[in-house]
């Protein structure tokens, strides 16, 4: 059998496979496959300055079943055009392009001409420097082995591939390491850790009066109040509960290229008008269901509220945020109609992810300076119900009595601890109680969750420094 008669096999075999959710959803795999793949060696080969071979190694080691299509896939580098392009035996094409300032986006074929953005000169830093320019090593030798830990591979596959950890406590890196190919400078890609980026952000609107959590979304297709979707607030989109049907964004395998909301990401040119315009499945604030489309509506809310433009959202975003933070290398990736990515299109370097969360610690303050609302942080840690996962607004959290929550809390995690996660590997924790703030971040498999030491990691941190 040949190869492109094995992988026609595949496909009819993942088509069948999905019946029950629709044949259209099974046409779209090859180009949600191969638009993944040309998304992420763009931003990690462009924005990131990694070996595109070792992106693309490392990424389908990472999920499941991927290899089923990802040999038969024809992946084109052009570094003097900075752009990639991903193709499937004729049944699927993506062309991911780089633009400076706005790092890649997927080319549908919009004739677009994209400026060149470059931002405001910074302004200084409120938050206090946390760290010298260069690697701080551990500081005791209990920290050396949690990092050496961290980093440790299992004789076999699944491996962890941890590419860096930065530890804070009190607001100071007291441990960092990165994976060879990896520097305190190497912007990482947050995936959905972005959206507690996203719900950063909005919390900066809400503090200015810009959004209200518990009113009506200002979503224009959902204007009538008629229309069911109109009782869909900010907070049921930063809860994963406004009802869409979408699909989950759960898993990162090759059957959730069968969900709608993976449609959206790859397929369509203005994410947010495809999310937007999807039925109920469930009555707003009744079921918890995550997925990215919740999170690309909070961009496009975002995108208006700060002028209507990509270049809007970064000023806005660099003023507001990133320059008070003290977040001097972060890009913002955005889609066709100049809306933020904000699901999962954020690179940041480590220590600027946790930054992000030393904001968190600080309960949205910075010397004396209130960015985000009284009671925001309170608020994004407060469990969703109904969110077996243990998620909360914006963020994931131990807190109450979810199935996720108690799962991570048997395996040493505190109950006190929230964090933002991406698939694969990416974590940004926070641990009011012990002053800490954890960011890893690497390609690592989903399942089993314990494959990528995140748990053991956290545990051997406040072993290590507690009494300090």
């Amino acid at each position: 059998m040949t190869r492109r008669r094995l992988l026609l096999v595949l496909l009819a075999s993942t088509t069948l496979t999905a019946l029950a959710v629709g044949a259209a959803r099974a046409r779209d795999v090859p180009e949600v496959a191969t638009g993944f793949i040309a998304s992420t060696v763009c931003s990690e080969t462009f924005v990131s300055n990694q070996d595109p071979d070792r992106v693309l190694s490392e990424t389908r080691a990472a999920m499941p079943g991927a290899g089923l299509l990802t040999w038969a896939m024809d992946v084109r580098v052009d570094r003097a055009a900075r752009d990639v392009t991903v193709s499937l035996l004729g049944l699927g094409r993506s062309h991911a392009v780089y633009r400076d300032g706005l790092g890649c986006h997927m080319d549908h074929g919009e004739a677009q001409d994209w400026p060149t953005f470059r931002p405001s000169p910074p302004q200084p830093a409120l938050l206090p420097e946390i760290a010298a320019k260069r690697v701080v090593a551990p500081a005791t030798p209990e920290l050396a082995a949690a990092l050496d830990r961290a980093f440790a591979e299992p004789d076999t596959p699944p491996f962890r591939r941890t590419h860096a950890v930065v530890v804070l406590k009190d607001g100071k890196v007291i441990a960092e390491r990165y994976a060879p190919g990896f520097t305190l400078d190497t912007p990482l890609l947050g995936f959905s850790a972005t959206k507690s980026m996203t719900a950063t952000l909005i919390g900066i609107l809400v503090r200015q009066g810009k959004l209200a959590l518990h009113a009506p979304a200002p979503v224009a297709a959902w204007r009538d109040d008629k229309d069911p979707r109109h009782a869909i607030t900010v907070d049921h989109l930063l809860r994963h509960t406004a009802g869409l049907a979408l699909g989950s964004s759960l898993q990162a395998s090759l059957l959730s290229a069968l969900e709608p909301v993976n449609r959206m990401k790859f397929v369509e040119s203005d994410r947010a008008a495809f999310a937007e315009s999807m039925p109920l499945e469930t009555a707003p604030g009744a079921v918890s269901n995550y997925h990215d489309g919740n999170t690309v509506i909070l961009s496009h809310l975002i995108r208006d509220a700060a002028g209507g433009s990509a270049a809007d959202v970064l000023r806005f975003a660099q003023r507001e945020l990133f320059d008070p933070l003290g977040m001097r290398n972060v890009t913002i990736e955005f889609d066709a109609a100049g809306t933020p990515e904000g699901s999962s299109q954020m690179l940041a370097t480590a220590r600027d992810w946790a930054r992000l969360g030393q904001l968190y610690l600080d309960d949205g303050v910075v010397a004396g300076r209130r960015i985000l609302p009284a009671g925001w942080v309170d608020y994004v840690a407060t469990p969703t119900p109904g969110a077996f996962v243990g998620l909360g607004a914006g963020f994931w959290t131990n807190r109450g009595d979810s199935f996720g929550a108690n799962y991570r809390i048997s395996h040493g995690w505190p109950r006190d601890a929230f964090f933002a996660k991406g698939t694969l590997g990416q974590y940004v924790v926070m641990i009011p109680s012990e002053r800490l703030v954890i960011a890893r971040f690497g390609r690592t498999v989903n399942w089993p969750p314990e494959i990528d030491g995140v748990a053991q990691l956290v545990s051997d941190v406040m072993a290590a420094t507690r009494g300090e």
